[in-house]
């Protein structure tokens, strides 16, 4: 195995294979790109239903995390699902493709992350996106030539168009794009899928789909079933990363950098298991101190997430668990193999809705993910729907830090959820728009059970929603921050995202947002990707428009 490279990126995540790719596609550098999970050459992957068997549990595609116990969530354990495989989180997420709004970003670049406000970074998810709605071109807010397919949904479930006739008849306008103009309103998720079939970010960034390599690219080294043990330092330069590949144990050495995309959990893991974090910490677990950084692990932020559901309603169009339901999947499996449409085709959270908790705000706090099955643990029998709604710009604050030095092993996250009653509070009026829409009788006509019966009709039963919040919000897998980017002395990394204290080393992933967007990640931890290649390069993508200024 070769073991010099000019690049080392550790993780092949949805950043990590977009600032992989965009290095080797360069042409006059070696790449290698580090990932300890297996190749995404599978059916459980490209089939996009197949993230209803890899999504909800541990396994060999995902970590499966789980944080410690939460105070005001009934003393539970939260899951917190992360891929592991190429494609990282991109191979078992929900494909939902949402940016955010642009005072996500700007207010990025208040907080003294110059360049990374909304007209710096749209160019950079333009050049990401093929989106089929533009045709093989871009417009003003969408890219059409890129290599991430994002499409519209081949087959919903008519449920899903049940759900936005419903909450159109409660008051919410459509939107047909919510990554357009204007985010607020009810209609249906485009999603990252080519042809009826997942398109993650390696299929994205490394083989573009080809079935039979791992790399397009003959300088970009692809490695699977690897783990990152530690970074590598000769005194404060960052040299290379030890691995481990079954029972040996190799040190990689990087010319020129070292990128760090393990996500928010992996990459302050690794810093911290390689001497970089809060010094006290470290000398507890016996790591030598490198460079003390007293922010790594600290800004967690997660969307605080809640369900409501509805069982039992007679049909097959909604996923379920029956005899009927089993030979609908069979009938949609054979029309999946000659096709590729159907119900195998759909993501679960095929449409939703962004709202507001307060018309005083600018942009929309609370976001719906409308789901095609009655998600209950442990399933149960029969057939239904459910929705979640969760807290865009969530208050609290959590950190994350080592259960030991040894990587393998899972770190401890501590999420703090609902620490601070804002986010609580959010929550109760997002319920609230959760139960009006459920009794319109665009859904309500179809019968079934409502999981909460306890609620008052007219959803004002607010010390009852904040007993169903405790017992049973969760997260959205939506997790940031750990490596906040900043221009202050306590941020982790600076705004061309090199890790402070050392030299020749950056951290590229979700993990560098200093807050989070309003809305699912994946875009915009590609679009991180993007960007940062061009910083690692010296280049410049070219800015925005004025009209996308105030898109």
């Amino acid at each position: 195995m070769e073991t010099n490279f000019d690049y080392i990126v550790v993780g092949a995540g949805s950043a990590g294979c977009a600032v992989a790719g965009r290095l080797a596609e360069a042409g006059n550098y070696s790449v290698a790109i580090l990932e300890a999970g297996p190749h995404d050459h599978s059916a459980w992957v490209t089939t996009p239903l197949g993230l209803a068997l890899t999504a909800g549990k541990e396994g060999p595609r995902n970590y499966g995390y789980r944080t410690q116990r939460q105070p005001l969530l009934a003393e539970r354990r939260g899951r917190q699902p992360r891929g592991r495989g190429l494609g990282g989180s991109s191979s078992i997420n929900g494909m939902v493709y949402i940016r955010g709004v642009p005072r996500d970003y700007d207010r990025w670049a208040e907080a003294g992350c110059d360049g990374w406000g909304w007209r710096e970074v749209l160019p950079y998810f333009k050049r990401a996106q093929c989106n089929e709605r533009v045709g093989g071109r871009d417009d003003e807010l969408h890219g059409g030539t890129g290599p991430l397919f994002v499409t519209d949904q081949r087959t919903p479930s008519p449920f899903s168009r049940h759900f936005v006739e419903a909450a159109q008849a409660a008051g919410y306008r459509y939107n047909h794009d919510f990554n357009g103009i204007t985010q607020e309103g009810v209609g249906y998720y485009q999603v990252t899928q080519r042809d009826g079939e997942r398109w993650n970010a390696a299929r994205a960034y490394l083989h573009r789909g080809d079935s039979g390599r791992l790399s397009r690219w003959p300088n970009l080294h692809v490695l699977t079933d690897t783990q990152a043990v530690r970074i590598v330092f000769h005194g404060k330069q960052a040299v290379g990363v030890e691995v481990r590949r079954g029972n040996e144990t190799t040190t990689l050495r990087a010319r020129r950098e070292v990128i760090v995309s393990s996500g928010a959990f992996g990459s302050p893991q690794l810093l911290m298991a390689s001497g970089i974090g809060p010094a006290d910490h470290l000398r507890e677990l016996g790591v030598p101190v490198v460079a003390a950084s007293s922010d790594v692990g600290r800004n967690l932020q997660e969307h605080v997430d809640v369900l409501l559901y509805q069982l039992k309603v007679p049909t097959t169009d909604l996923l379920g668990v029956s005899i009927g339901g089993a030979w609908r999947l069979l009938r949609e499996w054979r029309r999946y193999r000659r096709e590729r449409t159907g119900m195998l085709t759909g993501n679960i959270a095929e449409a939703g809705g962004f709202f507001r908790s307060r018309p005083e705000l600018d942009d929309p706090d609370l976001q719906a993910h409308f789901m095609t099955a009655a998600v209950t643990r442990p399933m149960r029998y029969g057939h239904g729907y459910s929705c979640h709604m969760c807290v865009l710009r969530p208050h609290s604050r959590g950190q994350l830090r080592l259960a030991s030095a040894d990587t393998r092993e899972a770190p401890l996250i501590e999420l703090n959820m609902l620490s601070d009653s804002r986010d609580m509070e959010t929550l109760v009026a997002g319920v609230r728009i959760l139960k009006r829409i459920f009794e319109q009788p665009a859904l309500a006509r179809f019968g079934g059970a409502f999981g909460d019966p306890h609620l008052r009709a007219d959803g004002s039963d607010d010390d009852a929603i904040r007993e169903i919040i405790a017992q049973r919000a969760d997260t959205a897998f939506h997790p940031v921050g750990t490596c906040r980017m900043g221009s202050d002395e306590f941020s982790v990394v600076d705004p061309q995202l090199r890790v402070r204290g050392v030299n020749g080393l950056r951290v590229v992933d979700a993990s560098i947002m200093p807050t989070i967007v309003g809305g699912n990640t994946n875009a915009p931890a590609i679009m991180i990707g993007e960007k940062a290649a061009d910083l690692i390069l010296g280049r410049q993508a070219a800015t925005s428009s004025a009209v996308a200024e105030t898109a």
